[in-house]
């Protein structure tokens, strides 16, 4: 069953990735935790702003705090989200060298990174296997009957326990495209779904 949906959600979504502009390593993981709570289409209208005024890490560090918080306001949580920013390019020049971290212990101690915006990194920037267990992802496979629960945690074990890992990656970013274009959270298209699924099941016999 999953090596048939990994396969379908291929082929529907060749073209499926991260829908965050980035260049850099960095710039990932502060468009991460600016989409929080937030579209990714708003964050990828922020970013080119914020990276536009402050172009490196040594500046973003630097920066006024009001400022961050007065370009990264639209995506809420903005003095959160504007302090993660801030503290943690501090951490990643005097930590890391000015490096993203390449491990998951060291990516989830720096501010405002959880397991999601990790593993992204960890499958993005460096090509490790990685079960990116955002909104879509909890949804669908719980749908999908890979799993029977909402905790992120609890997914991602669940996922990486039957995907291949030189599928992972690719697999969730599939999930996102399918949830998006056919598997919305409140009325889920399941006439116009290409995939099997236990509740498109049930309601081809109501």
């Amino acid at each position: 069953m999953i090596e048939d949906i990994i396969n379908k959600l291929a082929e529907l979504y060749p073209r499926a990735s991260c829908a965050l502009d980035f260049d850099a390593g960095y710039k990932l993981l502060f468009a991460t935790r600016l989409a929080a709570q937030c579209t990714d289409a708003r964050v990828n209208t922020v970013t080119p702003v914020l990276f536009g005024e402050f172009p490196t890490l040594e500046a973003l560090a630097a920066a006024g705090i009001g400022r961050l918080e007065e370009i990264v306001r639209s995506c809420g949580f903005y003095r959160q989200k504007a302090h993660d920013i801030k503290v943690c390019a501090e951490r990643l020049i005097l930590v890391h060298g000015g490096r993203v971290p390449d491990n998951m212990d060291e990516l989830l101690r720096l501010p405002g990174v959880g397991r999601k915006t990790a593993n992204l990194i960890l499958g993005e920037i460096y090509g490790a296997p990685a079960i990116i267990a955002d909104t879509h992802c909890i949804r669908l496979s719980n749908r999908l009957g890979l799993c029977d629960t909402k905790d992120p945690y609890k997914v991602e074990l669940a996922l990486k326990a039957v995907v291949p890992p030189d599928r992972q990656v690719g697999f969730c970013h599939g999930l996102v495209a399918h949830g998006r274009a056919v598997c919305f959270a409140r009325k889920p298209n399941c006439e116009g779904c290409e995939l099997e699924c236990p509740q498109k099941l049930l309601l081809t016999f109501e």
